[in-house]
């Protein structure tokens, strides 16, 4: 049995499935995952192959939070969902079910049926053998990359990668048209034109090989409003709303498009419409509690609104328990209500956070910064934070906010004293991260 056992393993290494995928669940959090897998999953959101592989996931996720039966249970989903989309001919689109499959049990000390579908993959290799012994077949690509994008950011890279070697295989499928399109949405930096954007042109290319999909028009109407574009990206907006009125997917990026660019009345009216169908969207109740900060803005002295805003900025961090940036904007507003001490509780946890996922801590830094500066009267810390903002991403929003208040900072240290050592340290590190001129003591008074 121990060879058996062993050979057993060494075949199972050589598997294409979540199981050799290298996700570690250190780089997720698996509590929050689950959480959006499930509700992708409840929500049917996709064709049959799409919440197959949700269902896949699903079971990767059960399986690392010690629940195996679960994970078998949502396997054989996995399988029905397939063979009713595609026929009891889907022999290829079961390669990543059937790895995992064998690797659950695996681990349960099912050899005999760890060994059947090992046999089962055999078969399919045989019949349906990839075009070179290194290529994969562009279903495993394309389920490899649907994985890696929704398992970590910090795999959207790879999967990025895995969608385009699948579309060089098909390049008409509008599954990994889609899925290339979401994640290079995700990915992509500002760019000086749309004609430079390969997101918007992937977008357009999605909407093609998937005219029924209103989330990716949403999504290219969110980038042709950044190039100014407004009139193709208002139209956009109108066809998926006609279309998919009641879909909370498609109601949150027109809440957030409405939120930048439009009404705020109406971004709230749609937002709290998808809330009724989807309740515990961390998305949905941070863009609410963006629509709410936005009206304390415009009327500094509305409590109500305050608190509104405090409480989805509660609800999403509750739902998304790394929530770094909604963490951060709730921090803020905790200060502005005179709550010092509970907003250097939540920055804590949001800095400790931070140690783990990369994901807006730059605005964190940034934030924290000036939480420093302007309620706690922390110069020193003020400044280690908006250099810590600036040495990330010297050219965003953030990074050249952090660098005009460590200019503001330096001008009044400066003004007092012209030869003010840490005033002229900061002009010298902004001119080192940004390549910036640096101005001698006396032109920064001219």
């Amino acid at each position: 049995m121990s060879c058996t056992v062993d050979n057993s393993l060494t075949e199972l290494a050589k598997l294409e499935c979540h199981f050799t995928w290298d996700m570690n669940k250190r780089d997720t959090n698996l509590t929050d995952l689950l959480t959006r897998l499930e509700q992708h999953r409840d929500l049917k959101l996709g064709q049959e192959a799409g919440t197959a592989h949700t269902h896949n996931s699903l079971a990767y996720v059960k399986y690392l939070l010690g629940s195996h039966e679960d994970a078998l249970t949502n396997l054989k989903k996995s399988v029905e969902l397939t063979k009713d989309g595609y026929g009891d001919n889907c022999d290829e689109k079961l390669i990543v079910t059937y790895g995992n499959f064998a690797w659950v049990h695996y681990h349960m000390k099912h050899y005999a049926e760890c060994q059947s579908y090992l046999e089962k993959l055999k078969k399919i290799k045989q019949k349906n053998p990839p075009v070179s012994t290194s290529a994969l077949h562009p279903q495993v690509l394309g389920e490899k990359a649907w994985a890696l994008f929704k398992f970590s950011r910090k795999y959207y890279r790879r999967a990025q990668e895995c969608f385009k070697k699948a579309l060089e295989l098909e390049p008409e499928d509008g599954e990994w048209n889609a899925g290339y399109a979401i994640v290079l949405y995700r990915t992509e930096t500002k760019c000086a034109s749309p004609e430079n954007s390969s997101a918007t042109n992937q977008l357009r290319r999605a909407i093609e090989t998937n005219p029924d999909n209103d989330e990716l028009k949403l999504l290219l109407a969110l980038k042709l409003a950044e190039f100014k574009l407004f009139d193709e990206a208002e139209d956009l907006v109108e066809r998926a709303l006609e279309m998919s009125p009641d879909s909370p997917h498609v109601n949150r990026y027109v809440g957030k498009y409405m939120r930048t660019y439009g009404s705020l009345d109406r971004s709230i009216s749609v937002l709290k419409r998808a809330l009724d169908v989807s309740p515990n969207s961390a998305f949905i109740h941070h863009q609410l509690a963006l629509c709410y900060k936005q009206i304390i803005r415009e009327q500094p002295e509305s409590q109500r609104f305050r608190h509104l805003s405090i409480s989805h900025f509660e609800k999403a961090i509750t739902l998304k328990s790394d929530f770094i940036i909604a963490m951060a904007q709730l921090a803020i507003l905790y200060s502005e209500d005179e709550q010092i001490d509970r907003a250097e509780e939540v920055f804590q946890t949001a800095l400790f956070t931070a140690k783990e996922k990369p994901e807006g801590v730059q605005a964190l830094y940034l934030y924290y910064g000036e939480f420093q500066q302007y309620r706690k009267r922390n110069q020193h810390l003020a400044i280690k934070y908006y250099k810590d903002c600036l040495k990330m991403k010297p050219g965003t929003r953030d990074g050249k906010k952090s660098a005009k208040n460590l200019r503001k900072i330096a001008n009044k240290r400066l003004s007092y004293n012209t030869n003010d050592t840490m005033g002229l340290g900061i002009l010298k590190f902004i001119k080192q991260v940004t390549g910036e001129k640096q101005f001698t003591a006396c032109e920064h008074f001219l």
